[in-house]
């Protein structure tokens, strides 16, 4: 690759890599699976920048490849394959917010992988329904219904959240 050319890769690789590791892991739910699927889509990204610069979008074009290294790995037969004969144990409770995170992360593990891509891309990737659509392959009618099954399965796997009311004398229930 042209020296010119590898630099303008550096420097987009390095703008996005929060945001396309943040999107991996809200698809697969794993932080090292969502290191391998950025890894691939950063490797098939580089062997083809020339074509990818030229591209309209070039975010959605690498969201497209994202979501489908995605698709790919959950495909795979090994990908449902749990090394070890029992599940590690789950971190103490913080006030950080991970609680919210688990439980958010297993609810879209719920969700079929193609809904779980859609939602993800459309309400974590900040997507178009159209960009969304583009990256997935697929027509917007698609993402319009995979994204309202995906956020109605979210709502029957998320617990129900009682609303804070405040009593008289401002004390909270």
């Amino acid at each position: 690759m042209r020296p010119d050319l590898e630099r303008e890769y550096v420097e987009y690789v390095q703008a996005r890599l929060p945001r396309l590791h943040r999107t991996a892991y809200l698809l697969c739910g794993d932080a090292f699976q969502a290191d391998d699927i950025v890894q691939a889509t950063l490797t098939a990204l580089y062997v083809n920048w020339k074509r990818a610069v030229a591209a309209d979008n070039l975010d959605g074009y690498v969201h497209r490849i994202l979501s489908r290294r995605f698709l790919d790995e959950r495909r795979r037969g090994w990908s449902r394959v749990l090394l070890g004969d029992r599940l590690p144990e789950l971190p103490a409770p913080t006030e950080s917010g991970v609680e919210e995170r688990d439980v958010l992360v297993t609810a879209l593990r719920s969700l079929p992988p193609g809904q779980r891509a859609v939602v993800v891309l459309r309400y974590f990737g900040d997507l178009s329904v159209e960009a969304t659509a583009a990256a997935l392959g697929c027509s917007t009618g698609n993402v319009k219904s995979q994204c309202a099954r995906g956020l109605a399965g979210l709502r029957e796997a998320l617990p129900a959240r009682r609303p804070v009311t405040v009593a008289e004398g401002g004390e909270t229930r």
